[in-house]
């Protein structure tokens, strides 16, 4: 029998950030390029993000926001296009919910939560399930990194431009990817014939979702480090990526020191040097 899953309502406090504009430099004046430079996305009507508790007979739904989101348009209405798109295909699939012989609700269980705030860099997670039938539910995961100062979100495709630089970075997740998998596999302790087994089959996951392009390494997290910078990311990977829906959402944490090299010069300041 299914648990039912209804989120709680939770409450996290966004850092407050300063955002008064510095001083216009000179006209003589040419900044070097930084994460904080480069022109700024056009302003983007304020969106209102409120909490969603929605109860029939038929369906639940749960949205949380974080306090305050609204504080930056553009990050708060990339959360509620990501929600209402969650709840859409929801809403889309509930006729469907007619013809189950199971008579389970349809859910969707989504939290949006902080990681990360400083004037130059907010990240928010998106966490949560959506249920339309069949023997589980869907994960729902995205991560989102927005640039206050620029007022616009951070692209994995747009942190890392070159071929070269996602081979690299790929390389150095899949061998964490792998090497993870191997040690699961011996805590198994499973017959030879079937570890080989497991170890083809979910290898190939691996390999395949790690595919180096942008694409595949567009969910990712700032991790914080020493002085207000970056000490690296942490890619996120949802199940099934790169591996079977029992292995559940996977992360590979890359150090600064991997990414630097081939990151955009304009993004090279949010890192830890060493």
């Amino acid at each position: 029998m299914r648990r039912l899953l209804i989120p709680s309502l939770l409450v996290l406090s966004l850092v407050a950030c300063d955002r008064g504009q510095p001083p216009a430099p000179p006209a003589t004046s040419t900044p070097a390029p930084d994460a904080s430079t480069g022109p700024a996305a056009p302003p983007v009507a304020e969106v209102k993000l409120t909490d969603v508790v929605e109860t029939t007979p038929d369906y639940v739904i749960g949205i949380t926001y974080p306090p305050n989101a609204s504080r930056y348009p553009g990050l708060a209405a990339e959360l509620k296009a990501y929600a209402d798109a969650a709840r859409g295909e929801l809403m889309q699939a509930l006729p469907g919910r007619a013809q189950s012989d199971s008579g389970a609700m349809y859910e969707l269980s989504l939290t949006f939560s902080e990681l990360y705030a400083t004037p130059e860099l907010v990240a928010v997670a998106a966490d949560g399930d959506t249920y339309t039938g069949g023997a589980h539910g869907n994960p729902l995961i995205a991560r989102f990194v927005w640039l206050p100062q620029q007022g616009k979100a951070l692209k994995a495709s747009d942190l890392v431009t070159s071929e070269a630089g996602w081979k690299a970075i790929a390389g150095y997740v899949r061998e964490q990817l792998h090497t993870a998998l191997s040690q699961r596999v011996d805590a198994d302790d499973l017959p030879p014939a079937e570890r080989a087994d497991v170890i083809k089959s979910a290898g190939k996951m691996i390999d395949e979702g790690t595919d180096a392009s942008p694409e595949n390494f567009a969910q990712f997290e700032p991790l914080a480090g020493a002085g207000g910078k970056l000490r690296g990311l942490r890619f996120v990977f949802a199940p099934y990526q790169v591996g079977p829906y029992s292995d559940g959402t996977q992360h590979v944490e890359v150090p600064a020191a991997v990414l630097l090299p081939h990151v955009a010069p304009q993004y090279r300041g949010l890192f830890a040097a060493n």
